[in-house]
């Protein structure tokens, strides 16, 4: 292990710190200081999600008694099988995946083609569509968030009923029209070699054929930043869906743990339990992620 980091520091020849400035005793000093001090962050940063979670195993009596402790006495994990059916955690977990899967698709599809359209087809009046993508990405999402329900509510069917409630269209075309989406395709785009676009447009292909079988299969890093973003962004999404999804039945797992917090299903203990479990599959994420996630927002303003 210790090889392998020493022969990792030796490579890095550039930054604030190399490794000509580990050979010395003030280098090793201040490479030193600042592991711990990235450990300390890293300790501060963990502590609460481990609070939550063995608060969450703590009987009610424990959890309000007055001598504190950080660990449970007794390590009961029954409690979270309990907690699972007492919920239906299944039900709520496969409603914000199918929410998740579609909102991702519709983020990667749509604001990849339109980025397509801007920055390498460039139609008559592509600026104006660029500008008006923009201006919309100086809102802020809340204030656009009641004229966008108002739309969808007016949506009615022959008979007067709203069409695209309790459904999950809305929201996976809601990711689907995302300025920072957009922009991170079109920086992308635009760094693609042009000769290919005209080779493929030699061989006969039409655009929507260049854009599927050329430039997405090369714009995979892209793809892969865009739906991690999207996915993490759509798991921990609220407002529209609790707006939206109004019968419990299609509730996502984020509506479903505020509705709980105001009724008397769970008690304090158990309802910890449900926090706990719902940040899993983000914690998951972003350690399998990490790098491209990190990366992502280190590259998102470069141009070459």
């Amino acid at each position: 292990m210790i090889r392998f980091k020493t022969h990792r520091l030796r490579e890095k020849t550039q930054g604030l710190y190399n490794f000509s400035d580990y050979k010395k005793a003030s280098g090793k000093a201040f490479y030193g200081i600042a592991i711990t001090i990235l450990l300390l962050f890293v300790f501060i940063a963990i502590t609460p999600i481990l609070y939550l979670f063995f608060s969450s195993l703590k009987t009610l009596e424990e959890l309000n008694s007055i001598h504190y402790t950080f660990f449970p006495k007794e390590w009961d994990f029954a409690k979270i099988g309990v907690v699972w059916t007492k919920v239906n955690f299944g039900q709520y977990f496969l409603n914000t995946f199918i929410l998740v899967i579609g909102c991702v698709v519709c983020s990667i599809f749509f604001n990849a083609l339109l980025a397509y359209g801007t920055a390498i087809v460039k139609p008559v009046g592509y600026k104006v569509i660029h500008g008006l993508v923009m201006l919309g990405y100086m809102i802020p999402t809340t204030l656009a968030i009641l004229p966008l329900f108002l739309q969808i509510a007016a949506l009615k069917d022959a008979d007067g009923m709203p069409i695209l409630m309790n459904t999950y269209w809305p929201l996976w075309l809601a990711y689907g029209a995302n300025a920072y989406y957009y922009m991170l395709f079109r920086n992308h785009f635009e760094k693609l070699p042009v000769s290919l676009m005209e080779a493929s447009s030699i061989d006969g292909a039409g655009n929507m054929e260049t854009f599927l079988r050329v430039v997405l299969p090369l714009s995979r890093s892209i793809i892969g930043i865009v739906a991690i973003f999207s996915m993490t962004a759509s798991y921990s999404d609220f407002l529209l869906p609790y707006l939206i999804l109004q019968d419990d039945s299609k509730q996502t797992l984020m509506v479903k743990i505020f509705n709980l917090s105001s009724a008397t299903t769970l008690d304090p203990s158990e309802f910890l339990l449900v926090l706990s479990l719902s940040i899993i599959p983000q914690i998951i994420i972003f350690i399998l992620f990490q790098k491209q996630i990190m990366g992502s927002n280190a590259n998102s303003g470069m141009k070459e």
